[in-house]
């Protein structure tokens, strides 16, 4: 059994961008555990689900999509439901498609994306593209166990992010 791999990526600036976080493991270990608790212990605002390409065909490995914003109003939910799982399932495909998660794993593995989207996003096409974007790079980013220690070692030099940076 492989190791649990996980991921993280953020592509895209603004209200639109994409923040994505993945674990990909076998269904058998832990990440399979955390997978089926998740997707059986829905909380108010944060309902679990299986993400699709189309209705009834979903991506392989199954991906649960976690939300990490709680839907403010329906166009929030759409954009979650919408642009952004169908970005998801989309990039989890690619990763599939490239060769970053195995054929092998198609079967033998789940991802559990958890997935920000602003409740100020305003452009579904910019999500879609953007959420498909980091779902792919996490999962590669998890696959080469990224980012490298030294890159850490370094960074924390001046540690930043899209909304806070230190001054000084």
């Amino acid at each position: 059994m492989t190791a649990v791999q996980i991921g993280e990526s953020f592509i895209g600036d603004g209200p639109n961008a994409a923040h994505v976080n993945t674990v990909l493991g076998h269904r058998d270990g832990p990440a399979g555990t955390a997978w089926a608790t998740a997707l059986a212990t829905p909380s108010a605002g944060h309902v679990p689900f299986v993400t699709v390409l189309r209705p009834s065909l979903p991506v392989k490995p199954l991906t649960l999509f976690v939300t990490k914003a709680a839907p403010v109003n329906e166009r929030h939910g759409n954009l979650i439901w919408g642009a952004a799982q169908a970005g998801i399932a989309a990039g989890v495909a690619d990763a599939l498609a490239d060769g970053t998660v195995t054929a092998e794993q198609a079967d033998s593995h789940v991802v559990i994306a958890a997935v920000w989207v602003n409740p100020g996003a305003d452009d579904e096409d910019a999500v879609y593209r953007n959420n498909r974007e980091s779902a792919r790079t996490a999962l590669e980013n998890g696959a080469q166990q990224l980012p490298s220690t030294a890159a850490v070692i370094e960074a924390r030099k001046v540690p930043s992010n899209p909304f806070f940076t230190p001054r000084g």
